[in-house]
């Protein structure tokens, strides 16, 4: 069992080490979901790499963005960077994400993340059988869904969340942030329009809006 937590800045990387994280993750300033978090230079990546490895710690990338072919200008020399730089494993989501890994740095650990909507044992198996070391499974899978994945594909490693937003969708494929915003969730820019307040009223009726409430 590995307790794994997210790392957006030093300070959080240090905290996360000093009370007990197994593994961390963060991402550099490109190519990950998380743009406008602080996250990490190159030279700042390197010292993190450093500092959690002297705690006999693991630390992994979020290379988790779904590109378009502008988006995979420089993505060869940045993977290539981080195996060099020694990084655990890198969090991906795409399929050409894991090509071009593959391809560039063949020893290099894959993780697949939960972008990609792993909910069931076959797409567990497609992914293992393509040399993927961990799937990171869907938030919406149940505690006996995992088992049985589990089960079924035991030479994979599993991870799942156990604290975090859900999205409105199936995790984070969302459109409600680029419709009201303009900011597309996939491309690192999410607005986290799925923690508003929402209201509610039939199109042409003039009664009284209704709020949308969550409950268990």
């Amino acid at each position: 069992m590995e307790l794994l937590a997210p790392a957006g800045d030093k300070n959080k990387l240090i905290m996360a080490i000093n009370y007990g994280a197994d593994a961390v993750y963060m991402a550099s300033k490109k190519f990950g979901l998380r743009t406008f978090a602080s996250n990490f230079d190159m030279e700042e990546l390197q010292w993190a790499v450093d500092y959690v490895h002297s705690f006999g710690k693991k630390i992994y990338i979020t290379v988790n963005i779904i590109p378009h072919d502008s988006d995979l200008e420089g993505l060869d020399e940045y993977i290539k960077e981080l195996d060099k730089m020694g990084v655990d494993a890198v969090i991906v989501s795409d399929l050409g994400v894991i090509q071009i890994v593959k391809r560039v740095a063949p020893n290099l650990d894959i993780h697949v993340s939960t972008q990609a909507n792993i909910t069931n044992s076959e797409t567990a198996c497609f992914y293992a059988s393509l040399g993927v070391k961990r799937v990171i499974l869907a938030r919406e899978l149940s505690l006996n869904e995992i088992k049985e994945i589990n089960k079924k594909v035991p030479d994979i490693e599993l991870e799942s969340f156990i604290h975090g937003a859900m999205c409105i969708s199936y995790s984070g494929r969302c459109l409600l942030s680029d419709y009201k915003t303009g900011r597309k969730s996939n491309r690192g820019e999410c607005v986290q329009a799925c923690r508003w307040n929402y209201e509610i009223r039939e199109k042409g009726s003039n009664g009284a809006y209704l709020e949308l409430q969550e409950d268990d």
